[in-house]
């Protein structure tokens, strides 16, 4: 079987040093560094506008520890990934549904049985390994991973995200973007 490929938004920002396997959809306006590593392997990925994947940062839709991945009752799960989301630099997400604005900071690392709803902030170094539903605005933070919520929402990373847009290209070789037609390009 061919090996499938990265469904990418025009409009997106993705640098040919990244890693992307498996069935993964970008969105447009999403920003994927170099070194950053988005993995679909027990289903398919897909990361809605906006976002931005920094460095070292590591996506992966991976298999539950427990279970092979030739197990044939395993239904592929999509990891879904809403909008406007920060991946700081080295942090791990495992997590099935990510909504929007939620900013996972470096080295932080999310279980595959979290969901975060929206808003949230997850503090660099804090791990979530829980299966739950993370409260809008919730942040976590600091060396015990206290939990508060804040009041407002973050601030979306727009500014951030059109200067990386600007200047990322003249630095690094693109992924291609699929053409209007919706098919993918074999590069």
């Amino acid at each position: 079987a061919a090996e499938p490929v990265a469904k990418i938004a025009a409009g997106a920002v993705v640098c040919v040093e990244s890693e992307i396997r498996g069935d993964v959809t970008i969105g447009a306006r999403t920003v994927v560094h170099p070194k950053a590593r988005i993995i679909a392997e027990a289903g398919p990925i897909v990361i809605g506008e906006g976002n931005l994947i920094e460095e070292q940062a590591l996506i992966i839709n991976s298999y539950p520890e427990n279970i092979m991945p030739d197990a044939e009752d395993v239904e592929p799960k999509t990891m879904s990934i809403g909008a406007n989301n920060v991946f700081e630099v080295g942090c791990v997400s495992q997590a099935l549904k990510i909504g929007d604005n939620n900013v996972i900071e470096s080295k932080a690392d999310l279980g595959r049985n979290v969901m975060l709803t929206s808003g949230c902030i997850v503090g660099a170094c804090c791990q979530i390994n829980t299966c739950e539903v993370v409260p809008e605005n919730t942040v976590v933070y600091g060396s015990n991973c206290i939990r508060r919520v804040q009041n407002e929402k973050p601030q979306p990373q727009t500014l951030q995200l059109d200067f990386l847009m600007k200047i990322l290209p003249n630095y690094h070789h693109l992924k291609k973007t699929v053409k209007g037609s919706g098919t993918p390009i074999r590069s």
